[in-house]
């Protein structure tokens, strides 16, 4: 373990000082070593939360409720980024040929728990900085001809679209959006909308799993089937998923997945992954290349070797992956749904449009309302400013919540009272 007392004392002559500050080293040796008691949930549910948010930066006074554009990365996570670095910096690895910068590395000391964890095998992971760079490799490493269609809705993350964009422009791909109606009203709905566009041109089915527009959960394993019963490729994007809800890749069927922890999984900001399922792997072209690129031994290791790499991120991934195990994943995603529930119904008590779908399944930890008059850029700013309260949104009053499972109940209320005045 880095020792970090001794990492101030070593830096430059002001470093003493820092002792005496709110600074990131103070914050970690103030967080808790260790989780609260898993006997505690039972007993206090609520208590037990509580303790959990201790182990978050962020400061007391405020309500983070945007952990769908980017979550904190609690204690365990920091230390075991510093830990990474320890370790790598001292240039002193055992094989002579090792370097912390490495990028041509199997990584399966990081692979390995992230395939169990999402339900697949590691040699169909590649590890990649975020879901639009896994995205980008999909839109462009299919072989597609001009006049192919790529079939998504109106509600993908631009780091989902714009790849396909990219395609279309410069090769005449044809992309087709669905339109999703705002709040869907079940998943049959979706079903029967992706069916209906499925044309002799179709080529792949490009989806969210989570919406980043509104929250909805698509019914992405029946998606996956339907394409697959058309011999059409999938592709989903699934930044929102891991962390936030159980998530077992082979299950839903796809033939690829991307992803981004650091959402609700809380890992560190540049850790991303790529599933190809093995038997598309040998069908999806490099578009970064260095060696390795063409060695199909390696099946999807290929894609994450891209050069140079932030090799203690991935301890960090490994440290969030380990952490979200320790709470359980379960107790995770029922708490997530809990808090969305309550903060969905109290938005619609107040009058706001509910573009999240009616049905429970298909929620997780994002609702989404429309609240006219309210300008969301007007509300957002204010709460920021004046109250601490985070918030994300869209124009002209569309309101975004994210209900991460450290935060608390009060706070919701508090957001509120905010909301009504």
């Amino acid at each position: 373990m880095i020792d970090r007392r001794g990492f101030l004392a070593a830096t430059t002559g002001v470093a003493a000082t820092f002792a005496f500050r709110n600074d990131l080293f103070a914050q970690l040796e103030k967080a808790p070593a260790s989780l609260p008691d898993p006997g505690q949930f039972a007993g206090d549910e609520d208590r037990y939360w509580a303790q959990v948010r201790k182990q978050f930066l962020i400061p007391e006074d405020e309500i983070y409720l945007n952990n769908g554009t980017v979550g904190s990365s609690p204690a365990p996570i920091l230390r075991a980024i510093f830990d990474g670095y320890a370790s790598t910096e001292k240039m002193d690895q055992q094989d002579p040929e090792d370097y912390p910068i490495w990028g041509y590395a199997a990584w399966n000391e990081f692979r390995d728990p992230l395939a169990a964890f999402v339900g697949c095998t590691r040699d169909e992971l590649a590890l990649v900085r975020n879901a639009t760079e896994a995205n980008s490799y999909i839109a462009n490493g299919i072989d597609l001809k001009a006049g192919d269609e790529v079939l998504m809705t109106d509600q993908e993350h631009p780091g989902g679209e714009q790849p396909w964009q990219v395609r279309a422009k410069r090769y005449g791909v044809v992309l087709k959006k669905i339109t999703l109606p705002k709040p869907p009203k079940d998943a049959a709905q979706v079903l029967n909308l992706f069916n209906d566009a499925i044309t002799p041109r179709t080529r792949v089915i490009f989806c969210s799993h989570i919406t980043t527009v509104t929250g909805v959960v698509l019914p992405a394993k029946e998606l996956c089937a339907l394409a697959r019963s058309k011999g059409i490729l999938s592709a989903v994007d699934g930044a929102h998923v891991i962390g936030m809800m159980r998530l077992n890749i082979p299950e839903i069927g796809c033939d690829l997945y991307s992803s981004s922890p650091h959402k609700w999984l809380m890992a560190p900001k540049g850790t991303g992954f790529l599933y190809v399922r093995d038997e598309v792997i040998d069908r999806l072209w490099n578009t970064i290349a260095t060696e390795g690129w063409d060695d199909r031994k390696i099946r999807a290791e290929r894609f994450q070797r891209i050069g140079s790499s932030n090799v203690p991120a991935l301890w960090g991934l490994r440290a969030a992956i380990k952490f979200a195990n320790d709470i359980g994943l379960e107790r995770i995603e029922r708490r997530h749904r809990k808090l969305c529930d309550y903060i969905l119904g109290e938005m619609i008590k107040r009058g706001a449009e509910s573009w999240t779908s009616p049905d429970p399944v298909s929620r997780c930890a994002i609702a989404t309302v429309n609240a006219p008059p309210i300008q969301r850029m007007d509300l957002e700013k204010w709460l920021w400013t004046t109250h601490k309260i985070r918030i994300r949104g869209g124009e002209p009053s569309k309101l975004r919540f994210s209900t991460p499972y450290y935060l608390q109940k009060e706070e919701i209320d508090r957001f509120l009272q905010m909301f009504d005045e």
